[in-house]
């Protein structure tokens, strides 16, 4: 293919051998076995993400119901949602995807840690207490670090350059296909009487039968080309034992350092923590927020889930397309589509809230009214996750971009899972029950989530001239880093921190 020969390419010091020859050379088509054998690994992928979408987002619909059966507060609720595995999913997506970068293991790593996490979820369901819960959340937080990086790095080795965006965006259908089916299921035990319970014990077993599949079917696939130049010194394809520590620290070394050289990479990971800060809002609040405001709809949680479900999807796939059909035009579609998407979906979003309100406080009006805006809130949100995933994946060093997805997903953790805290600390007075829990939901969903939409969207638009450069090669290699640049990096890390820990540590003092 020749769409990309404006960009750099870049080779695998580390490991030449592993590397697909560049676009120009690579065959334009595959085999029709390798075809239907991607496929298959991708819908597996998409699979086991929707099993970890799932389990992060049923809890929302039975809020109420845990609440009550562990005689749990609102503080409690947000640290499960929010640090309870934010923390430990950030720090150790680290040296798992590390780990299956160096030894080019990510099918045997994503294989094991889906288990895990799905025996961590069989667990939450026998859970008794508090700290029961919290322990077992903790222990799925471990599993899933990084699942996200694991499968976006697979997913860029399997399939051709274009049908990369495509193939992302399938995986992230799991987003919508996970809360699109907690709907359905929150609803069918609501009818039924069914404890939350039996959800999270069944999906938990599920898990481990499709980690299981992972392992059986996929294949470690090649490394492609990149769209930028590497950095660092060349290393042994095979270092020998002796250097195996050294090859080690020179190929993570080189990997922090082209991520820091890169112009774009920290407004693009900032823009994309606000955006996904206001979908952890949006997931784990909205859905008890709408049952609370439409009491005599219990068929809400159905035919929210559809929304999400068939709306998102068709989004989600939309983004990737017009990313692949535009390629050899621009590579900056997915900024354009995230940033202005999310700014035109707030509008949405905040009718979405109130529209009980515009209804004049009819319920069957203003039902109508959320299920149009709800509808056109996620056809313009739900353009971004796996065409601006995959240009990420893309411009990272091919041998390391599974640790480079680390970074890039355990930032956006730490940042995204002090929305869920934020709430949960607003709501510590109030009775879950009550009228008034439900209005000061209400001003917090109607705050953090346009404000992160818009704040998104403007990080995205200004990313767009510094991409341009990282492309033309300006960027990562481009010499040591500067002072201002150093100074600012150090900042942002260390505000970063302390707002980590002064959130995290809060909510436990108001948790006990």
């Amino acid at each position: 293919m020749n769409d990309i020969k404006d960009a750099h390419l870049v080779s695998d010091s580390t490991n030449p051998q592993s590397i697909t020859p560049p676009p120009s050379t690579q065959p334009s088509t595959q085999s029709t076995p390798k075809k239907i054998h991607a496929y298959i690994s991708i819908l597996l992928l998409l699979t086991n993400y929707f099993l970890a979408q799932y389990d992060k987002f049923i809890l929302s619909y039975f809020q109420s119901s845990v609440l009550a059966d562990l005689s749990l507060n609102s503080t409690q609720y947000g640290l499960l949602s929010g640090y309870a595995t934010g923390i430990v999913y950030a720090l150790l997506a680290l040296p798992t995807a590390f780990l299956a970068d160096y030894t080019s293991a990510r099918v045997w790593v994503l294989s094991v840690t889906a288990a895990w996490w799905s025996l961590c979820v069989v667990f939450q369901s026998l859970a008794r207490t508090f700290g029961q819960l919290f322990c077992a959340r903790l222990g799925m937080g471990i599993g899933q670090a990084s699942v996200e990086a694991l499968s976006i790095s697979l997913i860029s080795d399997l399939v051709s350059w274009r049908n990369v965006f495509i193939g992302e965006s399938v995986l992230y259908v799991g987003v919508y296909i996970g809360e699109a089916i907690s709907g359905q299921i929150a609803t069918a035990f609501t009818y039924s009487g069914t404890s939350w319970r039996v959800a999270l014990r069944a999906i938990g077993i599920t898990g481990i039968i499709i980690a299981l599949l992972l392992r059986l079917v996929l294949r470690e696939p090649a490394r492609r080309k990149g769209l930028m130049c590497h950095i660092g010194p060349e290393l042994p394809s095979r270092p020998h034992r002796s250097s195996t520590l050294a090859a080690a620290k020179s190929n993570l070394n080189n990997t922090v350092s082209h991520i820091l050289r890169m112009h774009s990479f920290p407004i693009l990971v900032l823009s994309a923590s606000f955006r996904q800060l206001s979908g952890n809002v949006f997931g784990y609040y909205m859905p008890s927020y709408l049952g609370a405001t439409y009491p005599s709809h219990p068929e809400l949680f159905s035919r929210y889930g559809i929304i999400v479900g068939v709306v998102g999807s068709v989004a989600v796939l939309s983004g990737g397309l017009l990313t692949s059909v535009l390629w050899s035009r621009t590579k900056l579609t997915p900024l354009y589509l995230t940033g202005v998407g999310g700014m035109v979906s707030s509008l949405f979003v905040v009718l979405m809230i109130f529209s009980r309100d515009v209804a004049g406080g009819e319920e069957d009006a203003g039902i109508g009214i959320l299920y149009g805006v709800m509808s056109a809130a996620y056809l313009t949100a739900e353009l971004w996750l796996g065409c601006l995933f995959a240009l990420v994946a893309l411009l990272l060093p091919p041998r390391n971009k599974t640790f480079g997805l680390a970074i890039w997903v355990s930032v956006q953790v730490l940042i995204y899972s002090s929305g869920p805290q934020i709430i949960g600390l607003a709501l510590r007075r109030e009775d879950p029950q009550g009228e008034k829990y439900r209005r000061v939901t209400r001003v917090c969903l109607a705050v953090i989530i346009p404000v992160g939409y818009w704040v998104a969207g403007v990080g995205f638009l200004v990313a767009v001239p510094l991409v341009k450069r990282d492309l033309k090669g300006e960027g990562a290699g481009a010499g040591v880093l500067g002072r201002g640049r150093r100074i600012g990096l150090g900042v942002f890390g260390g505000v970063l921190g302390v707002v980590v820990v002064t959130l995290f540590v809060t909510s436990l003092v108001y948790a006990t």
